[in-house]
């Protein structure tokens, strides 16, 4: 069977599997079947933000705002034209399933488009200022939704409808694995890498290394977008508070967590990191410990410092990845070759 007929099998597979437990997830608590939900969104995020960080070598530091762009305006669509809709069409499974798919579409294609206004004039630049555009840009998106009294403000916008399942969300998932796998595997993809190792080269031989990043970046943020609309729509409230810059750094360091460059490393770094962050809630309760162990527990942003910090120190590529020595292909001999004997 060829590789291309394996992923597709996978996919398949994949979307049957939580199409079968959405329909048995009614017997789950409440809660457990919340994080369920937010690992398959927190994967969806993360393999989507590895396509600009890890194949193609980019630093991005706002993808929560792409991430709430589809979230609102899901949320507002839903929320506010469901009316007409279900009027026209009526309620019924299928016009939910319909009205629902149009509106995670409507989001990702927004945040794809922002991803592309800011794209084009920032991807020029280059690590710490590509950063810093990038943050700026999830803050002011934060700020501006803050000040949208349509949409909330600073209250927050409610009343959205749970229309979220586990078949939505790891559907999505699935998907977003299988178009970035895809894609860095054709033709087109290698050129991400090649960028990515050494964009002198790439421009030399002909790449068009800004077009590379930029498709990166707005796919990225496509699949950020529709990440936020599954968020918005299982949590039934957001707040701009949800979309700071904290929440970038999360999924940033789920990247780098599971390997830059590795789809399945980031994929179970978002599954752990995901499950100890919910399990350090219950930590920061426990009395038994001491004050200052239940203070780093219930501070994230400690959390994160310290595991960046020894990754950094003991793992720079991460838990699954790998970071082989500049031009040299993995798995080549680095010893020098042998000369052959003088013939006499």
């Amino acid at each position: 069977m060829k590789y291309r007929h394996i992923k597709k099998f996978v996919l398949l597979a994949a979307i049957i599997v939580s199409a079968v437990a959405s329909h048995f997830s009614g017997h789950l608590n409440s809660y457990y079947l919340q994080v369920i939900v937010f690992v398959g969104i927190n994967i969806t995020l993360a393999v989507g933000l590895n396509l600009i960080n890890g194949y193609t070598g980019q630093f991005s530091l706002g993808h929560a705002g792409f991430m709430a762009i589809g979230a609102y305006l899901s949320a507002y669509l839903s929320t506010e034209h469901s009316t007409a809709f279900f009027h026209a069409l009526g309620t019924n499974s299928f016009s939910i399933s319909l009205l629902f798919v149009g509106v995670l579409l409507a989001g990702g294609i927004a945040a794809a488009l922002a991803g592309l206004i800011v794209g084009v004039p920032s991807l020029r630049l280059k690590g710490d200022y590509l950063a810093i555009v990038t943050l700026g840009f999830g803050e002011i998106i934060r700020v501006l939704i803050q000040n949208t009294d349509a949409v909330g403000g600073p209250r927050g916008y409610s009343g959205i409808a749970g229309y979220t399942t586990l078949f939505w969300t790891y559907s999505v998932a699935a998907i977003t694995i299988y178009v970035v796998v895809s894609m860095v595997d054709s033709t087109y993809g290698r050129g991400f890498l090649t960028v990515r190792d050494d964009e002198v080269a790439a421009e030399a031989v002909g790449i068009n290394s800004t077009r590379d990043k930029v498709t990166a970046f707005v796919l990225g943020a496509f699949f950020a977008g529709v990440a936020g609309g599954l968020y918005a729509h299982s949590t039934t409230y957001i707040n701009p508070t949800g979309f700071d810059f904290q929440r970038s750094i999360e999924i940033v360091i789920m990247v780098i967590l599971g390997g830059m460059g590795s789809t399945i490393g980031v994929t179970f770094a978002a599954i752990l990191l995901t499950l100890l962050l919910e399990y350090l809630r219950f930590v920061s309760g426990y009395q038994w410990l001491p004050e200052i162990m239940r203070r780093i527990a219930a501070n994230r942003v400690i959390i994160y410092s310290l595991v960046l910090i020894a990754l950094m120190l003991l793992r720079p590529q991460g838990l699954f990845g790998r970071l082989p020595r500049r031009g040299v292909p993995p798995g080549s001999s680095t010893k020098p070759a042998k000369l052959p004997a003088s013939s006499a």
